[in-house]
């Protein structure tokens, strides 16, 4: 546990209006906190900025997409460097990588690209190859947010609710 006076969430890639002239720190046209390679706001080392609050631009002056992948690898990246902070240890910069892109067209297609360690740079996948690793990657996440037995359960009670269920809607 790390006292705060102030965490901020913003969804989206709009960054509430109130955060544009917050206590001094550096911000862009959508209220997005500047951040150095650590994530930490150009103007207060002690303050951190992640996900759609932060502005970070990659070495190439490139900035990282307002993406959930990008937002959940700067908070492992934040999350060990507040550590790091705390223990008085070397911060580590960080990297975004992109794995890709999935999108889901309704429950029967799935279309995206899949990258990182690939060798090729970059695969276009679709069908139902795709909405497997879709499938795959939505389970994960609700793994990691409410653990695998509460997933376990969701899933069951999406097969008991899918075979329960009339096939034709009556009004």
């Amino acid at each position: 546990m790390i006292a705060a006076d102030l965490i901020v969430w913003a969804a989206g890639i709009k960054v509430p209006d109130f955060m544009a002239n917050l206590a001094g720190l550096e911000s862009n046209r959508i209220n997005q906190l500047h951040v150095n390679e650590f994530l930490q706001t150009t103007r207060d080392p002690n303050i951190f900025a992640i996900g759609d609050c932060a502005q970070f631009l990659n070495p190439d002056g490139s900035r990282v997409p307002p993406r959930a992948q990008s937002a959940h690898q700067m908070a492992s990246a934040c999350y060990t460097n507040i550590v790091a902070l705390l223990n008085n240890k070397p911060l580590k910069a960080y990297k975004y990588t992109d794995y890709g892109s999935l999108v889901s067209l309704a429950s029967y297609s799935t279309v995206g690209n899949l990258m990182g360690n690939l060798s090729s740079g970059s695969v276009f996948i679709e069908g139902r190859l795709a909405r497997l690793v879709y499938v795959s990657l939505y389970r994960m996440h609700q793994i990691a947010i409410h653990g695998i037995i509460k997933t376990g359960l969701v899933m069951l009670g999406g097969r008991l609710n899918k075979w329960l269920r009339p096939r034709l809607k009556l009004h």
